[in-house]
């Protein structure tokens, strides 16, 4: 099983490194079973963080057809605050999430994510505003999904069934909420992929205990409290 996680200008690292640990050690601990990649659209380079310019190199060009696991995270910025001028920051300051976001709509990321999803065999993973880019390209009409706190409305504005919860799994989606949500993201797929022994021992190794339940679209709808 491979796994590529995306990186593109202006990604947020913690939403890349904790999946790929996660990742990585349990391919280790199932004697090779899954591999990890960092990847971009345009393929090898040193692409910039949205956390103080911080790089990571791509290793290879995202490919939906290798892929078994895609990873995408989410933006590193400023917030914003509602109706400011964007354009009139200077530009020596950071740029703010959304923009980070929309921009990698003029990339080929979004033609490369559609291929994807689209392959039976692939999972797409999002990592907190990870889910708003594929959102905005128009790839999760009617997907149950999750992204930060402050992007849940736009995600349900996009046409997508937003939940709030740590981490969602909808089938051949699974997104999770804040930046840390990547662990979370990572363990569910080693436990859902290799088993809850691999899963429990990565767990184990990195001393972290996952939070909240997995929202899956099954089971008794809760009434109100």
């Amino acid at each position: 099983m491979h796994a590529q996680i995306v990186l593109f200008d202006g990604f947020d690292p913690l939403d890349v490194i904790a999946p790929y640990e996660v990742l990585h050690a349990g391919g280790i601990a199932s004697g090779g079973a899954l591999t990890v990649e960092l990847v971009s659209a345009e393929g090898p380079r040193e692409v910039v963080s949205g956390t103080g310019g911080m790089p990571l190199r791509a290793t290879a060009a995202l490919d939906p057809a290798k892929a078994d696991l895609v990873v995408v995270p989410g933006a590193s910025g400023r917030i914003g605050e509602p109706g400011e001028d964007i354009g009139a920051q200077p530009e020596h300051r950071d740029e703010p999430v959304p923009v980070l976001l929309a921009r990698t709509l003029d990339t080929e990321l979004p033609a490369l994510l559609k291929a994807a999803m689209e392959r039976p065999e692939t999972t797409v993973a999002t990592v907190c505003g990870g889910a708003l880019i594929l959102a905005l390209a128009g790839l999760l009409e009617g997907r149950y999904a999750t992204t930060h706190h402050m992007g849940v409305d736009l995600l349900d504005a996009t046409g997508v069934h937003a939940v709030r919860a740590r981490v969602v799994d909808d089938g051949d989606l699974v997104s999770g909420g804040g930046v840390t949500s990547g662990l979370e993201v990572g363990l569910h797929l080693l436990e859902r992929e290799l088993g809850p022994r691999i899963a429990h021992a990565v767990e184990e190794l990195f001393a972290y205990e996952r939070r909240g339940v997995v929202w899956r679209d099954t089971g008794r709808t809760p009434l109100a409290f």
